[in-house]
């Protein structure tokens, strides 16, 4: 019986981590299916459009940065709570979307509510898992991929089953319950590890980060990555649907391009744990989201099903690959998720502008093709950017001031 409570406790914080982020992705990648619908009854052009996925991903990079603070003066537990609560109201609110204003609304609400989970899970993560930091990233990361699929599929049905568009996009508070009441039990109490707080440096925030250069190295990484899946995210289904394809079937190539990042998110940190240094592994998922990009610019129609799985590997890779290596770069579970937090906040305040630059693109030119373009020139710009993460540095690019 003395074994039975720990373990309760580990598969319990692994049943926390995964409902709670299956609930921070599908209130995002729904959007993108029923676009036409949107635009239809809202009024909104592309470049409105983009807005409900740039300003919620501004807001996960500007909370991301509040996220250790919080955590300090709130606790895991009110910070989680709280930031639930803020995804579901957001995604209720959906209910009266019938117009613009309302949904940037909504999509405010949703991202200031992940921004903060997603700024004190990875932290929590390596507190609360030791000695299984690389496993556990990619649970959350294939877990975050898994919601994103599921927004992308069910959404576009429930339509068809006969939901009006409001009600499609509003569903997604249900989920967000259980996940609420099981994040209320699990962390009510002090993480296993959180006497070693008392012995900890005393930069646990992130101002001493922000003037090392390894943190905006890190974040014009993530940034960049994150941005093809910002827009992959809002224009991948609207791309198919001007090539013919309906809003389900559009639908569908969005969720077999989540899950196989949530596939990729899961495996492959498990399989770059064996080495510190993750540079290979980045490199085989930057390869793949610049053929899947340069499938989507000159031959969408070759093989659509093989190119979402394609930049799928890619992009579910490379993020969890980031996560864990941003991890890496300090000991001290504090200071590694307050870098982790930093490095989300400025990369997904750089990723929003995607969305918008894909947009902004479409209209110049007429098509996307100059979008996935650009997606392809950043991925080759984190590739140079990439080699540069040797671990051997680590301890000398991060040390603390004394």
């Amino acid at each position: 019986m003395a074994l039975e409570a720990p373990r309760t406790a580990a598969l319990l914080w692994l049943a926390t981590v995964v409902l709670v982020t299956l609930n921070l992705r599908p209130f995002l990648t729904a959007v993108g299916p029923l676009g036409q619908t949107i635009q239809a009854s809202t009024g909104m052009d592309l470049s409105a459009l983009a807005w409900l996925t740039l300003l919620p991903m501004a807001l996960m990079g500007a909370g991301a940065w509040a996220a250790p603070a919080a955590l300090r003066r709130l606790g895991a537990r009110a910070c989680v709570a709280g930031a639930l609560l803020l995804v579901a109201l957001g995604c209720l609110l959906r209910l009266g979307g019938a117009s613009a204003a309302v949904l940037l609304a909504s999509a405010a609400l949703c991202g200031a509510g992940v921004a903060l989970v997603q700024g004190v899970l990875p932290g929590l993560i390596k507190r609360r898992s030791p000695g299984g930091v690389a496993q556990m990233m990619g649970v959350y990361s294939a877990a975050l991929m898994g919601g994103g699929a599921l927004g992308a599929q069910l959404s576009p049905l429930a339509l068809q089953w006969g939901l009006g568009w409001q009600a499609a996009l509003a569903m997604w508070a249900a989920p967000v319950l259980p996940a609420l009441a099981l994040a209320w039990r699990t962390l009510r109490e002090p993480s296993p590890a959180a006497p070693a707080a008392a012995t900890a440096p005393a930069q646990d925030g992130t101002g001493w980060l922000l003037h090392r250069p390894r943190t905006w190295l890190l974040m014009a990484c993530f940034g960049l990555v994150n941005g093809g899946y910002a827009s992959v995210v809002a224009w991948l289904a609207p791309y198919y649907q001007t090539l013919g394809w309906s809003a389900a079937r559009s639908g569908l190539l969005v969720a077999v391009l989540s899950v196989a990042q949530a596939a990729a998110a899961l495996t492959l940190p498990a399989l770059a744990a064996r080495r510190l240094d993750r540079r290979a592994w980045i490199g085989f998922t930057l390869a793949c989201q610049a053929i899947g990009f340069a499938l989507l610019a000159w031959w969408p129609g070759a093989a659509p099903q093989a190119t979402a799985i394609v930049l799928g590997v890619g992009l579910g890779g490379c993020f969890a690959l980031n996560m864990v290596v941003a991890l890496d770069h300090l000991p001290h579970p504090a200071q590694a998720g307050a870098l982790n937090a930093l490095m989300q906040g400025g990369g997904f305040i750089l990723a929003a502008m995607a969305p918008w630059v894909v947009a902004r693109l479409h209209q110049a030119t007429g098509g996307f093709r100059a979008g996935w373009l650009a997606q392809l020139a950043a991925v080759l710009a984190v590739g140079v950017l990439t080699t540069r993460l040797a671990p051997a540095h680590y301890a000398r690019v991060m040390r603390a001031p004394a």
